[in-house]
């Protein structure tokens, strides 16, 4: 087997613009699903009564039903209910649903981890029930829910493959469509595993070394 690298080298910036397009398409459903998951916790922390059920009933959908029926729905679904959304915001909304499912659990699990002597030298220091969960336990459940959370932000990320259901144009549409039209699949396959190589193995150090911080100040090193 002969490698066409000329063929390589000539097509690598459009996998490097579908690179960028995984990571922003990635990037902004983490920061929304960040968002969605915040909203949901202060509801379980308040137990806002109604609400609660919802965000559980969410949860649970979120994550026992798989990602790609989720942008089906989105991308088929809402037309018919007079909803219209690009192929790219369908992506980002089918994405923060499922992400914001996760990180939601993530979050609880940090609350609850918060040990009840906190909570309640919090209140006996006069502090409301916003600024207990604000000043004192949401950084701390934080803290705590930081290697989940960073797992959870690879696993939004390694999802992205499923949006090239809807035409997103990231790394692995751009493969399957250069292997369509050059049948160089074995040259598009490797591009694709070197770049998912190049996005995930220095995010996954980046974000132990940042967890190990974490980890480390916690304890006043």
């Amino acid at each position: 087997m002969t490698l066409d690298t000329a063929f390589m080298l000539d097509h690598l910036p459009d996998f490097g613009h579908a690179a960028l397009v995984t990571l922003a398409v990635a990037g902004i459903a983490i920061v929304a699903s960040l968002l969605v998951a915040a909203l949901n916790s202060a509801v379980i922390f308040f137990r806002v009564r109604g609400l609660i059920w919802v965000v559980r009933a969410y949860v649970e959908l979120a994550r026992n039903t798989p990602l790609l029926i989720q942008l089906f729905f989105v991308y088929f679904a809402l037309p018919s209910l007079g909803i219209h959304l690009s192929n790219y915001a369908t992506a980002v909304l089918a994405l923060t649903f499922l992400g914001g499912g996760y990180f939601t659990e993530v979050f609880r699990a940090g609350i609850e981890a918060v040990s009840g002597s906190q909570k309640e030298s919090g209140l006996a220091l006069g502090l409301s029930r916003w600024q207990l969960f604000r000043i004192v336990v949401l950084p701390q459940a934080l803290r705590i829910a930081t290697p989940s959370l960073f797992a959870n932000f690879i696993f939004v990320l390694k999802e992205t493959t499923v949006v090239s259901a809807v035409a997103i144009p990231e790394i692995l549409y751009t493969t399957t469509n250069y292997i369509a039209l050059y049948y160089k699949t074995y040259e598009m396959l490797l591009l694709m595993t070197f770049l998912y190589l190049l996005l995930f193995l220095p995010l996954s150090f980046l974000l132990s070394w940042v967890e190990r911080r974490f980890r480390h100040g916690q304890f006043g090193s």
